[in-house]
């Protein structure tokens, strides 16, 4: 496993829209692993491909739920609900905004072995999942922000 580098809001590639994947490939497992690794070692609950440069329709998960949750070519099928919170993002270093997200998602996805599954995500998951869907479709949480952004590099150091 690689600790890969984020691409941080600016570069183009966080703006495009990914490709689905057709087969599981080692080298795209290999990608997912390096996915948890990079998003773990910089203390993020999820990652998407474009955030570490790659074109592909595949997310990563962790909100401490106990699972680690894969998602290839996710697709959100239903929405219920409201909720708006602060949200971060490891491709706007140093920064927070209040955003409103379903709070409660299903989503149809392909785990690592291309088996098809859905998942129902309540709450912080439910969150998670629309914040690393957008990527995949060239959006960030920023331009979903109600006010300003915020700057949390400020009260890291006040820690």
């Amino acid at each position: 496993m690689a600790t890969r580098q984020i691409r941080t809001m600016g570069d183009d590639i966080l703006y495009r829209e990914c490709k689905p994947v057709k087969e599981m490939t080692p080298r795209l497992k290999q990608l997912i692993a390096d996915m948890f690794e990079t998003m773990y070692e910089t203390g993020g609950v999820g990652l998407a491909a474009p955030q570490v440069g790659i074109l592909k329709q595949i997310v990563v998960i962790d909100v401490e739920d106990g699972n680690q949750y894969v998602l290839v070519n996710p697709e959100i099928l239903e929405t219920e609900g409201s909720q708006t919170g602060q949200e971060g993002c490891l491709s706007v270093p140093g920064k927070s905004g209040l955003v409103t997200r379903p709070n409660k998602v299903k989503v149809r996805a392909f785990d690592e072995n291309m088996e098809e599954f859905e998942l129902v995500g309540e709450e912080f998951l439910a969150r998670a999942i629309c914040h690393e869907c957008d990527h995949l479709h060239g959006r960030l949480y920023v331009d979903l922000v109600e006010g300003e952004l915020e700057d949390v590099s400020d009260m890291e150091d006040e820690e």
